[in-house]
């Protein structure tokens, strides 16, 4: 179809496909028209134009699983290689189940789980390079670093390896550095970002210049960047070693949540928000000038938060809201409008958080791209999606499966406080696809850990012989009663002999006091230590008394040879 419009003596005609679902490619040309020339550029084409979610049979799904319905805007699932963490519902504190990635099928109800938290967990993320540490944080304005043994957990994990006590609120959000080791970024609810040395258990750096509630974070390809998002409606690119804001901008003008995502070394960022009449929107940004967006479109009117998630590998970005089941897909390019639809998986069942896969885990038989994790909202399900090139060989493609990240750091922890940037160690995923066997690097923490040393008074306890009481039971119980009847009396001898007053006598300040001490002692000990000082005090005023009599007597002798005289 073309439309024409004269207009200073030139003719403009536009040509354009129509758009379906309201995505595709929109065409225009707008210039000068001779006899013999129409321009005319048709359907954009792409390797990835026909990808697609293949969820996996209810068999390869984990099941019965009781999935938090905490309101908090976090993912509470984080995949590996090795392991699915998935974050539970509790009575009481907080916990998390992990279980082997093989261990498909209906979960046991009385599973082990990690229940170090006192309260509710927020957020797990596992460390990129060690696929058997994983990190939480949670309510109770802690982040704990747990070790979880090949195999998963074979009874409940409560021994932390490493304990992070610095935010005054609760800690929202937990990001990994992508190419140094042991460091970690948190948010909190008391609107600061601390940087951690895991290897020392202390902050590297805090940043403190949000003026509210921070919405989420995000590192750029070498780490050397920290984009965040905020309830005051910015986004801030932060240099987090100095914690300089390097630009900042208004991204979303609604008043829900928006997520932010570096697109990989591109040197742009995507935003994910709400329009001022609240509907779902995304951005995107140049990182120097966050002072207007390079493109913005609408996505649709749902109320739900949208997360992005960025594949560096294919330049394909996944928007999937929460509390819907639909995930769109976006291929970025280097040219404008940086960003073009390419397709979106249905479904009719609402996720509540999405996990997934780090690249060296996916089947590359199947020519798979990406893999989510999806947690259903209402049932107890996490059910993988694997977002798929449709191709017959399944062969090795090396245009869809470039060198990806490898679990193996760049930088260690003080190179990259004392400012070196490096990009992430890459690895072949043709030779290196049987990554589950990787055996990364052993977490050896500076000081001892506490978990190995309360696992060293539990075996010592183990390893005691335990001796067997053939009393008759009643005489135990006689035995008993005897004791707290003995505990009982001394008491009240102490209380006689060192009140000088009847026990009914409460209103006497010394009595009081002798009170308060009997309803803390409740061991036949503490009535030793009460009786040891109160001999020790009675022995120090009998010697002050006798000197004071010495001195009296030595006075009175005095004063008869002064008479006498």
């Amino acid at each position: 179809m073309f439309s024409s419009l004269y207009c200073g003596g030139v003719l403009h005609e536009t040509a354009y496909v129509g758009r379906a679902d309201n995505h595709d490619a929109y065409f225009s040309s707008d210039m000068t028209m001779t006899n013999s020339q129409v321009w005319f550029r048709g359907v954009r084409s792409s390797k990835f134009r026909h990808v697609y979610g293949e969820p996996a049979k209810r068999e390869k799904c984990y099941d019965n699983i009781n999935i938090t319905k905490n309101a908090h805007d976090s993912q509470f699932c984080a995949v590996n290689p090795k392991f699915v963490a998935l974050v539970t519902e509790v009575a009481g504190g907080g916990a998390f189940i992990v279980i082997p990635i093989e261990s498909t099928g209906r979960l046991d109800f009385n599973a082990s789980r990690v229940t170090g938290h006192t309260g509710p967990v927020l957020d797990i993320k596992w460390n990129p390079f060690n696929d058997n540490i994983i990190a939480s944080c949670s309510d109770d304005c802690t982040i704990k670093l747990w070790h979880i043994p090949d195999g998963g957990l074979s009874m409940h994990l409560t021994d932390w390896l490493v304990e992070l006590q610095g935010h005054k609120r609760r800690v929202a959000y937990i990001e990994w550095h992508p190419s140094a080791e042991n460091i970690l970024f948190s948010a909190g609810f008391d609107h600061l970002v601390i940087i951690w040395d895991i290897e020392k258990g202390e902050t590297a750096n805090v940043i403190d210049c949000h003026p509210d509630v921070i919405y989420s974070m995000s590192l750029n390809r070498d780490g050397s960047l920290l984009a965040t998002t905020c309830k005051d409606k910015k986004l801030r690119v932060i240099e987090p070693r100095s914690g300089i804001v390097k630009s900042e901008g208004v991204c979303h003008s609604g008043s829900k949540a928006s997520k932010a995502t570096f697109l990989g070394a591109s040197g742009r960022l995507l935003t994910t928000g709400f329009s001022r009449h609240s509907d779902r929107q995304y951005s995107i940004w140049d990182q120097n000038d966050l002072s207007k967006p390079l493109s913005t479109d609408t996505i649709d009117s749902s109320s739900g938060v949208v997360f992005p998630f960025y594949d560096s590998d294919t330049n394909i970005v996944f928007l999937a809201g929460k509390g819907d089941g639909n995930i769109r897909y976006y291929e970025i390019t280097a040219e404008p409008p940086y960003i073009h639809f390419l397709s979106q998986f249905l479904s009719g069942n609402p996720q509540r958080g999405l996990g997934f896969m780090p690249k060296r885990g996916l089947n590359i038989h199947t020519c798979e791209i990406f893999r989510f994790y999806k947690l259903h909202a209402i049932k107890g399900l996490c059910e993988p999606i694997g977002m798929i090139v449709p191709r017959k060989s399944d062969q090795f493609h090396e245009d869809l499966y470039p060198d990806t990240a490898a679990p193996k750091p760049a930088l260690s922890a003080q190179e990259w406080i004392k400012g070196l940037n490096a990009n992430p160690v890459l690895m072949s995923m043709k030779t290196g696809v049987s990554v589950t066997t990787y055996k990364p690097r052993v977490y050896k923490p500076s000081a001892p850990a506490v978990a190995s040393q309360n696992n060293k008074m539990k075996f010592a306890f183990l390893s005691t012989e335990t001796i067997p009481d053939y009393r008759p039971k009643d005489l135990i119980e006689e035995k008993n009663k005897k004791t707290t009847t003995n505990q009982t009396t001394k008491f009240q001898q102490l209380q006689q002999r060192f009140g000088h007053v009847e026990v009914v006598n409460s209103d006497i300040p010394l009595m009081k006091e002798i009170n308060s001490i009997g309803d803390n002692i409740s061991t036949e000990h503490d009535l030793k230590q009460a009786y040891k000082q109160q001999s020790e005090e009675l022995r120090k005023v009998k010697k002050q008394l006798a000197h004071s009599e010495r001195r009296v007597k030595e006075l009175e002798e005095l004063i008869k040879i002064l008479q006498n005289k």
